[in-house]
């Protein structure tokens, strides 16, 4: 008997729990329409826009704003390399180990060297360049500093940017040398997290000896240096 007054009672306050609800909607609902309430709606119209200015900004997709970033600093984006950070990356000291730089940064500089290929005579010129055959480019020296440490999981996106000598006398002005910086930008930290300075040379790997390219490599290069300055 007890139990069942206690269902009884349970049921009771549920139903009033619901009627309240119904009967504030409907009260709601009647202001509505009454035409001297404050919160009259006139048929045929809509409600006051909500106080909050709407959001006119979208989603951007990391990798596109860290282009963008890079791009902004001159880096040239035929030369832009995703890396994806995996676990063995890391070393005892939790973070990436500083010696992956060096192949991330490679991988960036090859597809440089590629797109260079490409502009100078298609496929079979960037495949050339990147298998030793002809005149290409070889690395000479590279420095590279290391900003913020990068943890997995991360996506660091790499660029380069040949620099002008004539903008800088520390620069070497020898036709067969350029000199190039490169950026690494984590995509979680959004910011740059490793920098690089390089020497390449050009090179002749048929002859096996560095060597003055032709005008309309030089012309290509001079190209991508004004087009980061």
């Amino acid at each position: 008997m007890k139990l069942l007054w206690c269902r009884q009672r349970t049921i009771m306050s549920v139903f009033n729990v619901i009627q309240k609800r119904h009967n504030t909607i409907g009260a709601l609902q009647a202001a509505f329409r009454d035409p001297s309430s404050p919160f009259h709606i006139p048929p045929g119209t809509q409600g006051p826009s909500s106080p909050d200015p709407p959001s006119d900004t979208e989603d951007v997709d990391p990798l596109k704003a860290a282009a963008q970033k890079l791009t902004e600093a001159g880096f040239d984006p035929a030369s832009f390399w995703e890396q994806r950070i995996v676990w063995g990356d890391q070393d005892a000291f939790q973070h990436v180990n500083n010696v992956r730089y060096m192949r991330f940064f490679e991988s960036s500089r090859m597809k440089w060297v590629l797109s260079i290929g490409h502009e100078l005579g298609g496929q079979t010129k960037a495949e050339a360049m990147i298998k030793g055959q002809g005149v290409s480019l070889i690395l000479k020296s590279i420095e590279v500093r290391f900003r913020r440490p990068v943890t997995f999981p991360d996506t660091l996106l790499i660029g380069y940017r040949p620099q002008d000598p004539s903008s800088d006398s520390n620069i070497d002005s020898d036709p067969a040398v350029i000199n190039v910086t490169a950026s690494a930008y984590s995509v979680s930290q959004q910011t740059i997290v490793a920098t690089s300075s390089e020497v390449l040379v050009w090179y002749n790997y048929d002859r096996l000896k560095k060597c003055v390219p032709s005008e309309e490599t030089l012309s290509v290069v001079l190209n991508r240096m004004r087009s980061s300055s």
